[in-house]
């Protein structure tokens, strides 16, 4: 069917400029995106008519649109934009294929919403390089979660793509998921345009007053001035909003149909699919619709056209359609739909539609949409399953089934990261009815609801997974001391407020005793009664054991191994979690793993791989649409001495940080004042990082307190640092605790034993930069006692590594003591990291390492195309030309 001619625009030269320029762009293989923002009515689809009709002839054409109706039916918009390209579906690896199968509902299974985004990106690709592809979205603010975040994915992706995305939106609902994308304001007509426009809608014949009211009224609204001159003339309606006033011209001429074309037309507004087999099903069910005359008359209002779907001539036509219709109508419409609808086919818009239609209570609908609920939750679609769900509850007749759906809901809601829907579904739950395992659900869900709040309500997390914990002790002991356990790991999470931990560990005290040997609750309350003599051997043996119950708590395990001062177990269940998020599928897991990945890599000097992690899980929560991990790049910056950065994630770690990451944040800040020689400024970061008593984090900044305190003469502090320090690591007896605690006590006592014994054991463990930072230590101590020669050794040492792994502050501090000695400093040669960003560290080391293009794209969920793009940049910056140069060459040949 031919595209027919391109409606002609009033006053949008700008509009339509910034259109073309994307659109050119695509022709020309350098994909974008352009989102169209503003009011109803305002011209947004107009504009896309536009880009539909310029776009070149070669272009194809693929469309999706948002829907009031199904904005919480995961992947329904994704759906509709990618149906057209699915022949190109057996292009794509096999995961990858599955993942878009099971999104769209045509297989079973759970995807993984980062892997749903880029087997997305892979199929328009893949149809993109017969021809270019213009991706046209309108009503965005209805999309469904899932679809917008999968779009915002594609989105970022696309700059290597002969692929053009132009995307309407009120910037309302999940628009505000497109907020970050490249965007137009559409605002209204000037004066001269909105009477041009005016004019051309045939409008001569208005009252001038009544014109100049008309275009007082409309602000340059396009479908207003279209609109209103219908249902005002010389009799105008009192003035109201302009989205009420359009709304109001379309039921005007609602109001001159026939019942049975306004009964068709509520059919129609009625289902969001558009599908005209099922509205011709549904309304041939009813004895009162002539259909062939109904949809005659229909057509003939404007209001809507019957072709290969049922469209309405604006959405604020088919929100007037629906709005104006009797409750009654709008219930019978439902049913019809309801009824129409293939129960095998698709049993969930049979249920959506069932419940639309019921009048009061209904079992039976209640138990389809729990069902409904089930397959959403499968498929990705928590925000679905919770809206479900919470339908279902509505209509449940049996309060015992009303309260745990209520409660399903609740818990969906939370993981769709919905805490106020959430909170409005449990405060609506009556709890005299609760026994005491919903009573505990419930105070799981409100300590869940805490965390996700944010920092100002986290406090009361721990609280009320506490008060559940208690309410399990009698019904359900082992669930109740996971709870303590999880009390714990959420407790260190917000340890910064006043007296949380202590709470969450007098409380586990009272937990019920274990049905089996100690546990890791029974070591964690041994550590806090009777110190870290008696607990850190029940820890070790807890964590090392065969029993792996630590691995329901992997971040709890990560911080205790720290604790140990056991680098190589931290290792192991870093493996563990990375390797088990990628076995279930689980970005979180694998999050996690790379987050401490990266810790695991500054601590031992490894800054390339550092920063090769960070980038992949920046990559994974950009796929999820999710905030990155802070704290790895905190602690790199700092450990690299760059001032500008560190500070400026210092203050990012203050908006967002609460326990944890404030507390790496001061013990950050601790390490980069010590390298820059700020020694005050050390001091405060670290007494900061230490007053908590955290795990891990506090037992790693002693040593920074002890050297700040020693620098600024403070003996009383460095005395009592370094007891604590002594207490924590004499048990664990590991080279990493003995050596830091030997630096520290050189320190503090200035003898050359101690600085040879931190040197030796820290030779032997895997801390590269604390060993640098011990000869640095021992050179400052030897070249102040006068033995210069010997200062020598150990600052030309120092130097050398510091400069090799790149902390440029230390290594600043050991030159000018070097210089000091009478020693000519060779500047260092530059990292290869220094020149690349995160992302291209990490794409060079996988590079070089032997990695496809194609498996470096699926790490970084980005498309083979920008992979390419990337190591042409990274060529450049290097001064190389092939894949087999980067092997040789240092911090990147080395990648694992």
């Amino acid at each position: 069917m031919p595209t027919p001619p391109s409606p002609a625009l009033v006053g949008r030269r700008e509009e339509t400029a910034r259109l073309d320029t994307v659109l050119d762009a695509a022709d020309r293989g350098a994909g974008g995106v352009l989102v169209l923002r503003g009011d109803p009515g305002i011209g947004k689809s107009a504009l896309l008519d536009h880009a539909v009709h310029t776009a070149s002839t070669g272009c194809r054409l693929i469309r999706a649109s948002g829907s009031e109706f199904e904005s919480e039916l995961p992947f329904a918009a994704l759906h509709q934009l990618c149906v057209s390209v699915l022949g190109h579906l057996d292009e794509l690896e096999e995961p990858y294929r599955n993942a878009l199968r099971v999104a769209f509902g045509l297989a079973g299974g759970a995807p993984d919403p980062s892997r749903v985004g880029l087997a997305a990106l892979g199929l328009l690709g893949a149809a993109a390089k017969e021809r270019p592809l213009l991706c046209v979205v309108d009503d965005a603010h209805w999309l469904d979660t899932a679809s917008a975040r999968a779009l915002v994915f594609l989105a970022r992706r696309i700059a290597a793509e002969p692929i053009a995305m132009v995307v309407a939106t009120r910037g309302e609902g999940s628009a505000r998921a497109l907020d970050e994308l490249p965007e137009l304001a559409v605002g209204g007509l000037s004066d001269a345009d909105s009477r041009a426009l005016l004019a051309a809608g045939k409008a001569g014949t208005l009252d001038e007053r009544v014109r100049e009211r008309i275009l007082a009224e409309a602000r340059g609204n396009p479908l207003a001035l279209i609109e209103l001159p219908k249902a005002g003339g010389f009799a105008l309606p009192t003035p109201s909003p302009v989205a009420n006033r359009i709304e109001a011209s379309f039921q005007a001429r609602l109001a001159g149909l026939s019942a049975q074309t306004r009964l068709l037309l509520t059919l129609a507004s009625a289902d969001p699919t558009g599908d005209p087999a099922l509205l011709w099903t549904a309304a041939a069910r009813r004895s009162d619709i002539d259909v062939p005359a109904a949809s005659a008359a229909a057509e003939a209002s404007d209001l809507v056209r019957f072709d290969t779907r049922a469209r309405f001539c604006h959405p604020l036509a088919r929100s007037a359609v629906y709005r104006a219709a009797d409750p009654e109508w709008r219930r019978a419409a439902h049913l019809a739909l309801a009824d129409a609808v293939d129960p095998v086919a698709a049993p969930d818009r049979r249920a959506w539609h069932r419940a639309q239609a019921a009048g009061g209570p209904d079992e039976q609908v209640a138990a389809e949409l729990e069902s409904s609920a089930a397959r959403a939750q499968s498929r990705g679609g928590v925000a679905a399953a919770a809206a479900f769900l919470e339908r279902a509850a509505a209509l449940s007749r049996d309060p015992g089934k009303q309260t745990e759906r209520a409660l399903a809901a609740a818990r969906a809601a939370v993981e769709a990261g919905e805490p106020d829907s959430a909170a409005d579904l449990l405060a609506g739950i009556g709890t005299e009815a609760l026994d005491d395992l919903q009573h505990a659900s419930a105070d799981l869900l409100r300590g869940q609801i805490a965390l996700v709040s944010g920092a100002d309500g986290a406090a009361s997390g721990p609280e009320f997974i506490l008060r559940a914990a208690r309410r399990l002790a009698g019904v359900d002991p082992e669930r109740s001391r996971a709870c303590y356990v999880s009390a714990l790991e959420t407790g260190l999470v917000v340890s910064r407020a006043d007296g949380v931990m202590e709470r969450v560990l007098d409380a586990a005290r009272s937990a019920p005793p274990a049905s089996r040997p100690p546990d890791l609750l029974d070591a964690l309350v041994l550590l806090s009664t009777e110190g870290h003599h008696a607990g850190v051997p029940a820890l070790r043996r807890v964590l090392t054991g065969g029993d792996a119950g630590w691995s329901r708590v992997p971040a709890l395990a990560t911080m205790v191994a720290g604790e140990l001062w056991d680098l190589d177990l931290h290792a192991s269940i870093v493996e563990w979690l990375v390797r088990t998020g990628q076995d279930t599928g689980s970005p979180l897991t694998v999050r996690l793993g790379l987050s401490q990945a990266a810790m695991s890599a500054v601590l031992t000097g490894d800054f390339g791989r550092a920063m090769g992690a960070i980038a992949e899980e920046e990559a994974i929560a950009d796929a999820l649409g999710d905030v990155p991990q802070l704290y790895p790049r905190v602690q790199l910056a700092a450990m690299r001495g760059r001032r500008r950065e560190a500070l400026d994630l210092f203050a990012d770690a203050a908006r967002r940080g609460i326990g944890q990451l404030a507390a790496n944040t001061d013990g950050a800040a601790a390490v980069l004042y010590n390298g820059l020689g700020d020694y005050p400024a050390a001091l405060d970061a670290a007494r900061r990082a230490v007053a908590g008593g955290e795990l891990f984090r506090a037992g790693f900044a002693l040593p920074e307190l002890v050297e700040a305190a020693v620098r600024c003469g403070e003996a009383s502090v460095a005395e009592s640092a370094l007891a604590s320090l002594t207490e924590r690591t004499t048990p664990s007896g590991t080279d990493v605790a003995l050596g830091v605690a030997a630096g520290a006590r050189a320190l503090v006592r200035g003898t050359e034993d101690d600085y040879r014994e931190s040197v030796e054991h820290l030779a032997r463990s895997p801390l590269a930069p604390d060993l640098a930072r011990a000869h640095l230590r021992f050179g400052e101590w030897l070249r102040r006692a006068g033995r210069r020669r010997d200062a020598r050794e150990h600052l030309r040492s120092a130097h050398e590594r510091l400069s090799r792994i790149g902390m440029e502050a230390f290594a600043r501090r050991a030159a000018t003591e070097l210089r000091a000695t009478g020693e000519v400093v060779v500047g260092r040669s530059e990292h290869a990291y220094d020149r690349l960003t995160m992302q291209e560290m990490h794409i060079a080391r996988h590079v070089a390492a032997g990695a496809t293009t194609k498996e470096v794209a699926a790490r970084l969920f980005l498309s083979p195309r920008t992979i390419d793009a990337h190591l042409r940049s990274i060529f450049r910056k290097l001064g190389i030309t092939s894949r087999r140069q980067l092997r040789g060459m240092p911090d990147i040949g080395a990648a694992h």
